[in-house]
């Protein structure tokens, strides 16, 4: 076994959390992506870096031994280096945790989310390489890239400037001494551990992170991450090379999804369509409004993106889309599509309906769609000769292709 010197640089890897609202009835980091756990991912990304680290794992207190299973398989020459503790109600208590499971040799702490599972090493060495040349608190950080807004409920109230603004990542870098001493003087619980360094009066310093080192916090980002990691099979590009590389020729290859939806009528409501309301018409019956446009396309972009359907998106995990017109749909599977590291390039819409009329608004729809996706849509219309539920005037049914482009 070759010679590993003792580390001067800790890891602390936060598995302790229940991912209550990743909804997969066990805790977050013990959810697979593919054969292997959340955590085994962390734990492969933070085996690969260079620098020699003491490793500590804090896990719930009834997944210890399959922490230490995972360490058992995964550390190879390093399993000597690494150990598992038991973690706290909150995440700062688990982090304490861990900070008292240190060597005494330890001047460098990194805390990692084993959440953020394919965070690639070299963001650990800019970590590691800052906290040495400043002394500072470090964090990774990628830019906002949504427009934001302030709101006050549903109203706005004002915009955000992003350009003044970053999105944290982990692994957060500190010197071993400063950490210990905010936390020994901590009288409240905060989002990180950089924020807590700063309530304190410290500077907290950033490095570029990763867009591969996304926190997997919902059912979404959850699919992303399988998608991502089944690229990584055999034969695929790496995942590094999936997210990463203006050199990687799969990346220009757009990405085609096709979606349908049916809606039957209704006695009651008002019929929206295509994004636009359709006064004196016949209504969709649905869990929101029936919009079959809309959702078809919201699949095709979805399908597109290998990010599941409409139903792992927007199901009654999210009643925030009870009774939410299409626009909302669309906007919302924008944002997924555009976090996931695409764009859209255009979408067709077929819509097979005996009413409404759709012709005459045909290029309102059209520019309604455009506008919410941030690109082209087109919209055509036919009806069936009578043939089928459609030609019988009991429903409408819609097809979308959808192309996506990586960026």
């Amino acid at each position: 076994m070759d010679y590993i010197p003792v580390p001067r640089v800790a890891v602390v890897v936060v598995a302790a959390g229940a991912g209550t609202r990743l909804g997969a009835g066990e805790p977050k980091a013990f959810v697979g992506l593919d054969d292997r756990t959340i955590l085994a991912h962390a734990l492969d990304g933070v085996l690969a870096v260079p620098t020699p680290m003491q490793i500590v794992v804090v896990a719930p207190a009834d997944r210890v031994g399959e922490a230490i299973a995972e360490l058992d398989v995964r550390a190879g020459g390093r399993r000597n280096l690494a150990s598992v503790v038991v973690g706290g109600e909150t995440r700062q208590a688990s982090v304490a945790a861990g900070l008292a499971a240190l060597w005494g040799d330890i001047d460098v702490v990194l805390v990692h989310d084993a959440a953020r599972a394919l965070t690639p090493p070299e963001v650990f060495e800019r970590v590691i390489a800052a906290v040495d040349e400043t002394g500072w608190g470090i964090i990774p950080v990628i830019p906002v890239v949504d427009t934001l807004k302030r709101v006050d409920g549903s109203r706005i109230t004002a915009a955000v400037d992003r350009a003044e603004l970053a999105a944290a990542q982990t692994p957060q870098g500190f010197r071993r001494d400063v950490l210990a001493a905010v936390y020994a003087a901590a009288d409240e619980d905060f989002t990180d551990d950089a924020a807590l360094l700063q309530s304190q009066g410290h500077t907290v310093g950033t490095v570029p992170g990763h867009e591969l080192s996304f926190k997997i916090t919902t059912p979404a980002d959850l699919q992303r991450a399988r998608h991502l990691v089944t690229s990584d099979a055999p034969g695929a590009p790496a995942v590094s090379e999936t997210l990463g590389g203006p050199e990687s020729d799969l990346r220009a290859i757009p990405r085609v999804g096709i979606g349908t939806d049916v809606h039957a009528f209704t006695d009651h409501g008002i019929l929206w369509l295509a994004g636009l309301e359709w006064p004196g018409e016949t209504a969709l019956e649905g869990h929101s409004d029936g919009d079959a446009v809309a959702h078809a396309i919201v699949d095709a972009l979805l399908s597109a993106a290998g990010l599941g359907d409409i139903g792992a998106h927007f199901g009654t995990a999210r009643p925030e889309f009870a009774g939410a017109h299409g626009a909302a749909f669309l906007a919302e599977t924008r944002r997924i599509v555009e976090r996931a590291g695409f764009r859209i390039g255009n979408v067709a819409v077929q819509v097979q309906a005996a009413r409404p009329k759709f012709a005459p608004r045909r290029a309102e729809a059209e520019l309604v769609l455009s506008e919410v996706l941030g690109a082209p849509v087109s919209v055509s219309a036919t009806t069936t000769d009578g043939l089928g539920f459609v030609g019988a005037a009991e429903g409408v049914q819609a097809f979308a292709v959808a192309m996506l482009v990586a960026v």
